[in-house]
């Protein structure tokens, strides 16, 4: 966090998406270096991770349904029926933005859902999208669906893959933004998520704080 110019002193929400180490592992130290945050994870975490976030002085929230973290991000609540794992909305000043972790629960069914939560387009996917080992031909599936479901940009990293980064490319042109893990920003929007009212049929339950 030093090398981005991140105080930890400002941090004030942590969403974790699912339970693996490599989304987990750096979590002692920065509730070492800040005090008193909300830890938003899904509920099926062990008991013994959410007693060691409590221990730090921090508060956990356990997420099973879509819920509102704050005026400017919700998460979609937790999908998956093997690996649960929850992802972000963002309401930015471009846009609707979807933060996903490493996708376990298929990307494209996490962008639906965010849409089907919100009633809005969704702007740009960044995150892990966990097509590694697919075979191109249901990588190629994945990228007609976003781009079908009006996705206007991605920015895979992480467990995405060459060759699904080589396809994304190909396909969203200029909209294709190559992104590492701590190295992308968001402007969020001042007006309050989502802009408008929900989708008729769909469930936010109240922010935690």
């Amino acid at each position: 966090m030093a090398k981005l110019g991140v105080n930890p002193s400002t941090i004030q929400v942590i969403v974790l998406s699912h339970i693996h180490g490599d989304h987990t592992w750096s979590l002692d130290a920065v509730l070492d270096a800040v005090h008193n945050v909300t830890v938003y994870l899904p509920a099926s975490f062990p008991s013994s991770f959410k007693a060691n976030v409590e221990r730090h002085g921090s508060r956990v929230v356990e997420v099973r349904q879509a819920v509102k973290i704050c005026d400017c991000a919700a998460s979609t609540g937790v999908l998956g029926n093997g690996i649960e794992e929850q992802s972000r909305i963002v309401q930015t000043g471009e846009g609707l933005v979807v933060v996903t972790g490493c996708a376990h629960p298929g990307v494209v069914k996490i962008v639906r859902e965010a849409k089907e939560l919100t009633g809005e387009e969704v702007h740009l996917v960044l995150g892990g999208f966990h097509l590694v080992s697919r075979s191109e031909e249901e990588i190629a599936y994945v990228v007609s669906e976003m781009r079908g479901l009006g996705v206007g940009k991605v920015a895979p990293c992480h467990c995405s893959g060459d060759t699904p980064r080589r396809l994304f490319r190909e396909t969203f042109g200029a909209d294709y933004k190559s992104e590492s893990a701590g190295f992308y920003s968001l402007e969020t929007s001042s007006e309050e998520f989502p802009r408008g009212s929900l989708k008729e049929g769909s469930t936010f339950v109240p922010s935690a704080g």
